[in-house]
């Protein structure tokens, strides 16, 4: 699956990508557009990104997380172009034997991918006005030693 799509993510093949018999635990992370009181009144996002380094970006996220939480798999993908407000514009799924390894995993990734990936948003508001916008991660917890 490419790392950045233009379509609609399809996170049930995310899922169907990191599932398997010896993990049991499974975390789905979707970052949606969303509308809040202090965004204002946003109906959509404009995804800009770097394609090129997007993908090769994401893939070594995803291989510091598999190097931390051994026998755990991910799979991620972020949308550009126009994301409507409520759709996702990114996925994240992660599965480990348990579910504390699965919450720990997805987290990590999310956290770093909204650091370092190459992605650039611009809101559309109902009046038609724009702004772009920063990032807004929270603060990524230590990775386990």
């Amino acid at each position: 699956m490419d790392a950045v799509t233009r379509e609609p993510i399809d996170f049930t093949r995310l899922v169907a990508e990191v599932s398997g018999p010896g993990r049991g635990g499974t975390v789905l992370f979707l970052g949606s557009v969303r509308r809040g009181p202090d965004d204002g009144p946003v109906q959509a996002i404009e995804y800009s990104a770097y394609e090129e380094m997007v993908g090769p970006e994401l893939e070594r996220i995803l291989r510091e997380a598999e190097a931390h939480w051994p026998g755990a798999r991910f799979a991620a993908q972020h949308r550009v172009g126009r994301v409507a407000l409520g759709e996702p514009s990114i996925a994240v799924a992660a599965a480990a034997p348990h579910r504390a390894e699965a919450f720990a995993a997805c987290r990590f990734v999310i956290d770093e991918a909204k650091k370092r990936l190459p992605v650039w948003k611009k809101e559309g508001f109902d009046d038609g006005g724009t702004r772009w916008r920063d990032g807004d991660a929270a603060p990524s917890p230590s990775m386990p030693r």
